[in-house]
């Protein structure tokens, strides 16, 4: 540390942010890193992932970084889509229910001129419960489509119009055989 001038651990990260990023950037690759590196320091062409909610995103939006909004409390597809667990997979835990996914405004606390560093959203599905394509078909099918309306800027305030068209695209879902939560379109 003292030779690299660092004083305190705390440090570390952002140095290691930053010398990683410098090799990508020989390779010509970029760095997308969770919100945890705005902590550390962060160069303005780092792409900065926001999970832990959307503050991270706000900040780094603000300070004039890119933004990816995959916010836990709607994007993370690891979790329950329905209160009563009783009768659905194993998941990592949380409950995530479609209309929460479609309620989601990954700009809500940008101004204007901040929204545009907001690259897009991302769902996240982790698998250590996962063990078949069948149930990551299941945690993703039917809460992609709502975050896809979030991320095309589609999404309004028509839920029911959203649930509409979710409900007709079950016909395609099931001809082409996919596993998906039919519970889903009740909250």
């Amino acid at each position: 540390m003292r030779a690299e001038g660092l004083t305190r651990p705390r440090q570390l990260q952002g140095y290691a942010t930053v010398r990683v990023e410098r090799f990508l950037q020989r390779h010509g690759r970029e760095l997308i890193g969770w919100d945890e590196v705005l902590d550390g320091g962060v160069s303005p062409t780092a792409i900065v992932m926001s999970w832990r909610g959307t503050e991270g995103g706000i900040r780094a939006a603000r300070q004039g970084n890119r933004v990816i909004m995959a916010p836990t409390t709607y994007c993370y597809f690891d979790y329950y889509q329905t209160k009563d667990t009783s009768g659905e997979p194993l998941a990592w835990g949380g409950y995530l229910p479609l209309g929460q996914v479609y309620s989601f405004d990954p700009a809500a606390g940008l101004s204007p001129d901040e929204r545009q560093f907001l690259l897009g959203v991302q769902a996240n599905l982790w698998t250590e419960y996962i063990p078949d394509f069948d149930q990551t078909q299941y945690m993703l099918l039917p809460r992609l489509g709502a975050l896809a309306e979030v991320g095309w800027g589609t999404a309004t305030d028509d839920y029911d119009g959203f649930v509409h068209r979710m409900r007709r695209l079950t016909g395609l879902y099931d001809a082409c055989g996919y596993r998906y939560a039919r519970h889903a379109f009740v909250d």
